[in-house]
């Protein structure tokens, strides 16, 4: 079953100047393309999209004329500056079909006592099937001494889903947590030392 459907409408204008009044009238210009077949150019629901692209690889039903297109979000162009959305590439799949996609790596459970962990990887490649993929992989560092290592092969995967990094790739590396350099016994750092030192010499000098 498909969560996200959008009804589109086919985009007949094309060009800067057709781009900004699809937007104007809360359109948003998109594609969709795949499996060999002509790319489809059409317009979608502005408020409506942006709620299905918060997600990851979002899985979307296209309803055009009352045809269905089953798509994957494969791409989203955004303004620089206001971060709105400006295009999308949506991707032609079929039921049971396979597809590389990158997903988010999300970190759980706290480490030991002492320890930090820094995540070196946000997102991995996977293969799994196209109306049933993950929203993000999971892993945990509960526990974990600072010096310890979590790689890919730490990931917890659904069932069905495959991974496509080498299974040593540096996912969270747990380390100890970096200490403020404040000199010897918590003095001022040599610059202020210095500033006092040249103030000293200038009042010596007026006197």
């Amino acid at each position: 079953m498909v969560d996200n459907k959008l009804a589109a409408q086919l985009r007949t204008e094309f060009g800067k100047g057709a781009a900004r009044r699809a937007r104007r009238d809360n359109l948003i210009p998109a594609v969709i393309y795949g499996h060999g077949e002509d790319p489809v150019h059409i317009v979608l629901p502005e408020l409506a999209t942006a709620r299905v692209a918060r997600n990851a690889n979002a899985l979307v039903a296209i309803d055009l004329d009352g045809k269905e297109h089953l798509t994957l979000i494969k791409d989203i162009q955004r303004d620089p500056v206001l971060q709105i959305i400006e295009h999308i590439d949506l991707l032609t799949v079929r039921r049971g079909e396979k597809v590389t996609v990158d997903v988010p790596v999300t970190v759980e459970g706290e480490p030991a006592p002492g320890a930090v962990a820094n995540q070196e990887a946000t997102t991995v490649s996977i293969e799994a099937e196209a109306t049933d993929l993950p929203d993000n992989l999971l892993v945990s560092v509960e526990g974990r001494e600072a010096g310890a290592h979590v790689l890919a092969s730490d990931l917890l995967l659904p069932k069905g889903v495959a991974l496509l990094v080498d299974a040593d790739t540096l996912i969270v590396n747990v380390a100890e947590p970096e200490e403020q350099d404040l000199g010897e016994e918590g003095e001022e750092e040599p610059a202020a030392t210095e500033e006092s030192a040249e103030s000293e010499a200038e009042g010596e000098a007026a006197e």
